[in-house]
């Protein structure tokens, strides 16, 4: 997954099965980016927000993230 920060507007594109483009107005202070990836991950599997993770990536725009079901 792909994430740009401080974006003008907050875009959700599926590249393929497994990878994905995010966009989010936050930037990539305080973790507020990272939260709102989460929270779109989450509205686009329809899971609840604690059921996604980020395993690897934490401060880099190339993230991992775990879906559980």
């Amino acid at each position: 997954m792909k994430v740009t920060a401080g974006a003008r507007k907050e875009v959700f594109k599926q590249k393929s099965d497994d990878h994905f483009e995010i966009s989010v107005k936050e930037k990539a202070e305080r973790n507020m980016a990272n939260a709102q990836v989460l929270e779109l991950v989450a509205e686009h599997f329809k899971v609840p927000k604690n059921k996604v993770r980020i395993v690897n990536g934490h401060r880099h725009p190339s993230k991992l993230l775990v879906v559980e079901n």
